[in-house]
């Protein structure tokens, strides 16, 4: 079993979670390192990142190439055989049913008590995002719990960093794990 890098870092929030200057360091960093091979990078809660070149958003206001749900969109992908391509996954979705609700309001979409199951969908995206990541990629998960992608999925924790904004604001949670073959920690 490898150490755990674990970091804590104060900044401001800002809805915009890959604007948060440590989270965005931390992007960057596992962007620029050896990890990328054929730099395939999935992101499909965009919204107005760059740092993936397979983007995107539920909302058309957003300059993604793709506005679909993200479940649809990640088999797509699946779909198209990518399976096994990608080297990296940016998973930042809607934290909470409210988040989740105001995301597909601002699409134009219709909620129900379907779409704000926020426990179901990021089920289905990590399943699928699994599936896309090659052996070795890395995958960053943003929210408001540390459980990532976890072993069950083959995927061994490398980094977490947690980013406190101070008064009531629930603090980021951002999980870096590695693609492993075995489904245990190495």
């Amino acid at each position: 079993m490898s150490e755990i890098k674990f970091s804590r870092v104060w900044c401001m929030p800002n809805a915009r979670t890959f604007e948060i200057k440590p989270i965005k360091n931390l992007i960057i960093k596992y962007l620029r390192s050896n990890w990328l091979t054929d730099g395939r990078v999935v992101d499909p809660f965009a919204g107005n990142s760059t740092f993936a070149n397979y983007t995107n958003d539920l909302n058309p206001d957003f300059d993604t190439a793709n506005n679909m749900d993200a479940v649809e969109y990640l088999q797509m992908l699946l779909d198209d055989g990518m399976e096994g391509k990608f080297d990296m996954a940016l998973l930042d979705p809607p934290y909470s049913p409210r988040q989740m609700s105001e995301a597909y309001k601002s699409a134009g979409r219709k909620v129900s008590m379907t779409e704000t199951q926020n426990a179901r969908l990021y089920k289905e995206c990590k399943d699928k995002m699994a599936t896309l990541l090659k052996p070795g990629s890395v995958a960053i998960t943003c929210g408001w719990n540390s459980g990532g992608f976890g072993i069950g999925r083959s995927f061994a924790l490398k980094e977490i960093l947690l980013v406190p904004c101070g008064a009531a604001h629930n603090d980021y949670i951002v999980t870096v794990e590695i693609k492993n073959n075995r489904g245990v920690e190495q």
